[in-house]
């Protein structure tokens, strides 16, 4: 994996229909399975969805956008339904997506006590790390990658379609980019560090 990849990648949102090979989604994940964990736990778990899959994926993702519209779990994340219904049209151009879960634990919306949830953030840390090189083995591979959160506003549609208990984290969705996009604008290193040395 290059180190230029950390640089060059991109978030993509226009996905060209070509065929993404299956050998080349075994090596991104492959890249996310050599991932540093958490007391190496190795909490991640992956569907891969292509063609009817994953159009039944996004058909439960438009269910869940449109319940959470008239009877929302998540009301005051309601700024954010416009750009998941965005996501949406992303994921269904995309040939691929690929959802993450947590196989240590269930649903966000439940209660859990304190050293559940210590764990919890352990292994979504751990999982975080399974993504990003994820996105920078689909870089080095040619392959535009779209790390995606909004699932959340579909959570419990998504899930059972899934047919799984485990925690979903994110979704991954990609393909050979349509776009390239200019880099985003990031902080400077001065605002956001203190050296205690």
């Amino acid at each position: 994996m290059s180190i230029d990849a950390i640089v060059t990648r991109r978030s993509i949102r226009k996905f060209r229909p070509d065929a993404v090979p299956l050998s080349v989604i075994q090596e991104i994940l492959e890249a996310a399975r050599v991932a540093p964990s958490g007391k190496n736990d190795q909490p991640w778990e992956f569907v891969v969805l292509g063609g009817e899959e994953k159009e039944r994926f996004c058909a439960c993702m438009e269910a869940g956008l449109r319940r959470e519209t008239e009877k929302p779990l998540l009301p005051e994340s309601h700024g954010g339904l416009a750009d998941a219904w965005n996501t949406l049209r992303i994921m269904r151009q995309a040939p691929i997506t690929i959802a993450v879960l947590n196989r240590f634990e269930g649903t966000p919306f439940a209660e859990i006590g304190e050293g559940r949830r210590i764990g919890e953030i352990i292994a979504t840390q751990s999982i975080g790390a399974a993504i990003q090189n994820m996105l920078l083995k689909a870089e080095d591979l040619g392959i535009g990658t779209l790390w995606i959160a909004n699932t959340i506003f579909a959570y419990p549609e998504l899930t059972a379609f899934l047919e799984t208990e485990h925690q979903l984290v994110a979704a991954v969705s990609l393909g050979y980019a349509d776009e390239k996009p200019n880099a985003r604008p990031r902080r400077p290193l001065e605002s956001m560090v203190t050296y205690r040395l």
